[in-house]
Formats: C-alpha cells, sequence, structure tokens
C-alpha cells in the first residue's frame, strides 16, 4: 500500500457511478438533507458540464419513509420496511430532481432489483436505458427496488446495487460517498493508532479483514460491504474511491485526481475484463453466420455485426444470451450478446436495420450483436 496523492484512474475517468448512503441523505436520519443533496449535485453538474458521465445511486428511501411516518426505530417486518420506502421513494425523487433542475440537469428516477441484472434480457434493457440516458445529459438516481424484494432491505446498503451498476454500465470509476473518512487499518473508534489506507488493490484479501462490522442503525452497510462492492467492481475494472460524503468538493477533487479517502484500484482494464467474461461464456445459446462483408467488417475494422451481414440463425436463444458469430465455413469470428432473441433474428436476418421495426414492431438495437458486447475469437 503507497500514500500517492494522485491518481491517472481518478482523473481520467469519463464514466463515474456515485453512491450515497443513508445515513448521509437523511443527516442520521432527521430527513432529507436538502443542502448535502444539493451539493453533490452542483459537483455532479459541473463534471456533467466538464464532459464527464454521472449515475447516482442512493439509498435513503427507508429512512425518508420512516421519517414521514413517524417511526423512531426501523421496524424489522419486511412488509413495514417496503411501506416505508413506497413512502420515503416519492421524497428521495422529488429532492434529486429539484437540486439537478437548479443546476441545470435533468434526472429520471430508475428503480432496480438484483434481479434485474441477473436476467441477460433485463440487464440489457437497463443497460441499454441508462446508457441512453446518459447519452441525453440526463442523471439516472437509482434505487433498490425496496417495494418489491427484500434482499437489499436486510443487506447491504446498496453499496452492492452501485458495484452492479458499475459494472452493467462499464463505468470507470465508482466512487461511494460514506460518513466516514475511507478505510482504516483498524476501527480508528477503538484504536489510536489505527492509520488511513490511502491506495490499495481491489480484492486485496487482508482488506476484508480490516473493515470489520455493520454499519449505522439506519443502513445495513458498514465497510465490509464497501470493500466487497470495490471488489465486485473491479470485476468489469472499475476502481472504487471510498469517501467522507461531507468533504468539501470530494467529487470535483477525486475527478481532477486527488485521492480523497481511500482508491481502491482495479486490476483488470475495464475493456479486458468485460470481454473476458464473454470469451470465457462456455454456455453458448445459439449461433449466427455471416457473409464474407460482414466478417471482414468484424474481424479487420472491429464493427458491431448487423442484421443485414447474417445469413443463418442457429439454435434456440433469447435476448442478451452470448452467441457464437461464425463464417461461411464454420469458423467462430466472435461471440457476444445477443440483442434479438433466435425467432426475432430469423426474421431480420438480410435485411438492413431500417427495417426492424417494421418486420418486428420495435426496435430493441439496430445491430444484432453490439461491438462492445462481442469479443473476437483468437
Amino acid at each position: 500500500m503507497t500514500t500517492d496523492s494522485h491518481s491517472d484512474e481518478l482523473r481520467d475517468a469519463r464514466r463515474i457511478v456515485v453512491k450515497v448512503g443513508s445515513s448521509l441523505v437523511t443527516n442520521e436520519g432527521r430527513g432529507l438533507d436538502e443542502a448535502a443533496i444539493g451539493e453533490w449535485c452542483r459537483q455532479m453538474s459541473q463534471l456533467v458540464r466538464d464532459g464527464r458521465e454521472l449515475i447516482m445511486v442512493s439509498s435513503g428511501a427507508i429512512a425518508e419513509g420512516m421519517k414521514r411516518l413517524g417511526w423512531a426505530t426501523r421496524p424489522h417486518e419486511i412488509h413495514e420496511l417496503q411501506a416505508a420506502a413506497a413512502v420515503g421513494q416519492m421524497g428521495l425523487a422529488q429532492m434529486y430532481e429539484t437540486k439537478l433542475r437548479e443546476h441545470g440537469l435533468g434526472s429520471a428516477q430508475v428503480l432496480l432489483t438484483h434481479a434485474d441484472l441477473a436476467d441477460r434480457e433485463r440487464y440489457l434493457n437497463a443497460r441499454s436505458t441508462l446508457l441512453t440516458l446518459i447519452k441525453l445529459g440526463v442523471v439516472p438516481v437509482i434505487n433498490e427496488n425496496d417495494t418489491v424484494v427484500n434482499d437489499e432491505i436486510k443487506f447491504g446498503d446498496n453499496d452492492t446495487l452501485g458495484a452492479l451498476v458499475a459494472n452493467l454500465v462499464e463505468a470507470d470509476v465508482l466512487v461511494i460517498l460514506t460518513d466516514q473518512k475511507g478505510l482504516y487499518t483498524a476501527d480508528p473508534r477503538k484504536d489510536s493508532s489505527a492509520q488511513l489506507v490511502r491506495r490499495a488493490k481491489s480484492g486485496d484479501p487482508t482488506l476484508e479483514a480490516m473493515a470489520g462490522g455493520a454499519g449505522s442503525s439506519l443502513g445495513r452497510g458498514g465497510m465490509l460491504t464497501k470493500i466487497l462492492a470495490a471488489k465486485r467492481a473491479a470485476g468489469s475494472g472499475a476502481s472504487t474511491a471510498i469517501a467522507w460524503g461531507r468533504e468539501p468538493d470530494a467529487l470535483l477533487r477525486l475527478a481532477r485526481g486527488h485521492v480523497v479517502g481511500t482508491l481502491l484500484v482495479a486490476q483488470t482494464q475495464k475493456t479486458q475484463a468485460r470481454k473476458q467474461w464473454m470469451s470465457d461464456h462456455l454456455q453458448l445459446r445459439g449461433a449466427v453466420s455471416v457473409d464474407l462483408g460482414a466478417a471482414t467488417k468484424l474481424r479487420a475494422e472491429g464493427k458491431s455485426l448487423l442484421p443485414i451481414g447474417m445469413t443463418a440463425v442457429e439454435g434456440d436463444f433469447s435476448r442478451g444470451d452470448v452467441i457464437a458469430v461464425r463464417d461461411a465455413d464454420g469458423g467462430e469470428i466472435a461471440r457476444g450478446l445477443a440483442n434479438y432473441a433466435s425467432v426475432e433474428a430469423r426474421l431480420i436476418c438480410r435485411k438492413p436495420s431500417s427495417e426492424i421495426e417494421k418486420l418486428l414492431g420495435y426496435v430493441a438495437e439496430p445491430e444484432m450483436v453490439h461491438r462492445d458486447n462481442m469479443v473476437l475469437s483468437r
């Protein structure tokens, strides 16, 4: 571990996922902290103007719901927690919308479950929506859909969700804003010799031993869930910064390359990590064959696969499944995530992308397999 004060990983990050916890958002349960949320939104708006892409993952719905319902202590019954989330989500979304709009940014509420990101079709749908929003200059504000699931109500305080979103959109950096200064070598409340870890490698097993126990009474996070989230985010090549949410200009300083709090550096490059996942995917659901022109564009130019270049469709697969792309001789050129199911692929085979809507009644993507979701075979 080193004490470097600057980081190329942070300075060069273009797509950033910011996660904030319940205690910060609600000022330890006293209600939505308008000043704090406004400050984060101000910093995000400046970063968007500087050409960065921002996605917010915010806890706080349950804590805000508890306040609105007049509950002094967090309930234990799942249905009561879900009711509190439903009530609190209204205020949470309204606050972010108001504060982002004050700084000239649009916002969008997105509620996700872990099942959305485990199912490949829903994964692609969520990914397409989020990438479209940030392309439009809109900041997605994401929360776990606590009204219909209970996993995140019990565990994690959205740290895991933040990592999953970072994986979903191929973020460069995950920033976890918390009520702690960062990761310490021991609990600083109990050990006066504890030192702040400035920089380490994501996935280093010694970090989990340092992280210790659970979080506040409002959330269910704690430093350990943040260390595990950083490890998960590193799987897609995203480094993670863990910083105090009330640190002045924390997001702006991080984006300038300053190590604020703790930086956990991913050991795998973003593109390499994603492509490695696809190349190692053994459960191919099917394949498409392509003509010479499409094969050349894929191999030599790194282009996406368009339906017009396909000559045949094999197997029974769904949108989001990994399929092989083969040349006329049956050799595998590439493999990647299918944007259309096999039934649909047969209908659009040899057809221009402009006819997809007429043939299917909708358009998911103009490509059968996008180049970002494809890895060329060796």
